[in-house]
């Protein structure tokens, strides 16, 4: 009876487990090779890789796809090493270093609707950072969130404002698990100021690099709030990423099946970069 003991205080969260999560997901995936839309009512029809061959011809896809990507690409490598910096800088033994750590960390409790909006009124024509330009004699103004150029690299830029904060509070954990001894018999080998933290503070703060990557490539893949409050895709799809378009065909379009498809292929790119990163974390050990 003991070697069931564990087992039955697992089994309540097992249950809710696969009730609310691995139960959906497997009808998602049987719903991603079936025809399930407009009238939800019926009965879904089996129909194979038909869906899959749809998202092949659909430029709607692909746009989101590299827009997803681009977004991936950018965003990531910024999130992995300007809060490794940031966390540098406020693991000093200053005075009021503790304000500083609040005060980068606060956009992170802050809702993401609250964020989208205020930065979607400093991105706007008459906002706060047009009305500075213009103070600084920079041009009429920026089309922020209205340039097919602009809209994603502006959303971009709310999502490390964001994340800055969260990021660098993990790392700040690993640096403080650092010894100081370290760092003293660096200085005496001559290894000092910025050379230190290369030959000793990324060395062995790999793991939480690693952690990092992680996180940051997940969230990058699944942004979607910040899209939906401040473009919703727009202009020319130029914003849209691919679980926004997820949303707009399954719970505007109503075409259930062929959001479960745009899901299997989301899931299988994310799977796809854990992996990716869990092979690179085990080639830097």
């Amino acid at each position: 009876m003991r070697s069931l003991t564990p087992y039955l205080f697992l089994a309540p969260a097992s249950i809710v487990l696969a009730l609310t999560v691995f139960w959906p997901a497997i009808q998602a995936f049987y719903l991603s090779f079936t025809r399930f839309e407009y009238d939800l009512t019926q009965a879904p029809a089996w129909v194979g890789l038909a869906n899959f061959q749809k998202l092949w011809r659909d430029p709607v896809f692909w746009k989101t796809l590299s827009n997803t990507i681009l977004y991936l690409v950018c965003v990531v490598p910024i999130l992995v090493s300007l809060p490794l910096g940031l966390a540098i800088l406020v693991n000093q033994n200053l005075r009021g270093i503790r304000w500083f750590r609040t005060a980068y960390y606060t956009p992170v409790v802050i809702s993401m609707v609250v964020a989208g909006i205020a930065w979607k009124w400093l991105y706007a024509s008459n906002g706060l950072l047009n009305q500075g330009l213009q103070w600084l004699g920079i041009g009429e103004g920026i089309p922020w969130l209205t340039s097919p150029d602009l809209s994603l690299f502006s959303v971009m830029a709310v999502t490390v404002w964001k994340g800055l904060g969260y990021y660098m509070v993990i790392y700040l954990a690993g640096l403080q698990g650092i010894p100081a001894d370290l760092y003293e018999a660096a200085a005496i080998d001559g290894s000092d100021g910025l050379q230190k933290h290369w030959d000793i503070t990324i060395p062995l703060m790999r793991p939480y690099l690693f952690l990092v990557a992680v996180i940051s490539s997940i969230s990058a893949t699944k942004v979607f709030e910040e899209i939906f409050i401040m473009t919703k895709g727009e202009p020319l799809n130029s914003s849209k990423t691919i679980v926004y378009y997820l949303y707009e065909r399954a719970f505007q379009d109503l075409e259930m099946s062929y959001a479960c498809a745009i899901g299997l292929v989301l899931f299988l790119m994310i799977f796809g970069l854990s992996i990716l990163n869990l092979k690179l974390g085990q080639l830097r050990q």
